[in-house]
């Protein structure tokens, strides 16, 4: 006799396999479009939670895929209402919904968080305290990263974090990109067991603006 649903997740892990065929189907119809071919780990996901600024309770995340980090946020005290989850997939989107039913789950455009925030009436709460990311930033050309970026830190607070992880060696946003918006970046944790291993950044407002020097005319000599 087959087993239902619930009772095979809790016996053998259906809802992660379930989960995880599903994000692979989703790779096959367009592996340009998802940066890897399975779901992020638990580790990468704490190391990511790790990250949030101290205090934070509110958060955006951005490629929410299955929901491995969605989970992380909400076990780290998250409350479901003060997360708001953006997955342009839509049977990824459709999944989260299922699974978080709580969370304001929104199948949107990472490049228009701003207005997805004000569609939905997220931002009339406040600005989010940091943004989390699963995106695949490091494949996406420039004008993309900084229409992401720029969208990203107009929800975020003075002092909001942008928390990103990559599987190159270096930080996937390059130097101009955050010279452009002001930005500044910390490499943070890393995470072996994720597959492939990958690496945390994490993006902040530059505190000072460089100051462009001034030229002053020499002062004549009182005769």
């Amino acid at each position: 006799m087959g087993l239902n649903p619930e009772h095979r997740s809790r016996t053998n892990g259906g809802l992660a396999d379930s989960a995880g065929w599903t994000f692979f189907r989703q790779w096959l119809r367009n592996p340009l479009s998802i940066a890897a071919i399975s779901p992020s780990s638990r580790q990468l996901a704490r190391r990511m939670v790790a990250e949030l600024p101290e205090g934070a309770r509110r958060v955006v995340e951005l490629g929410g895929g299955t929901g491995v980090i969605t989970q992380a946020l909400l076990d780290h005290g998250i409350e479901p209402a003060d997360l708001m989850v953006v997955e342009l997939n839509e049977e990824l989107h459709h999944h989260l919904k299922r699974r978080f039913p709580g969370a304001r789950v929104v199948c949107g455009d990472a490049r228009e968080l701003g207005l997805v925030a004000e569609r939905i009436g997220w931002l009339g709460e406040g600005h989010a305290d940091a943004v989390v990311s699963g995106l695949g930033l490091l494949s996406m050309n420039r004008a993309t990263q900084l229409a992401i970026m720029d969208s990203a830190f107009s929800v975020l607070a003075p002092q909001g974090r942008f928390i990103q992880f990559t599987y190159g060696p270096t930080s996937p946003l390059p130097r101009d990109v955050l010279s452009e918006l002001g930005l500044v970046s910390r490499r943070a944790r890393f995470a072996w067991w994720n597959m492939p291993p990958a690496t945390v950044y994490v993006y902040t407002r530059a505190r000072s603006k460089p100051v462009k020097p001034v030229q002053v005319g020499t002062r004549k000599r009182a005769r």
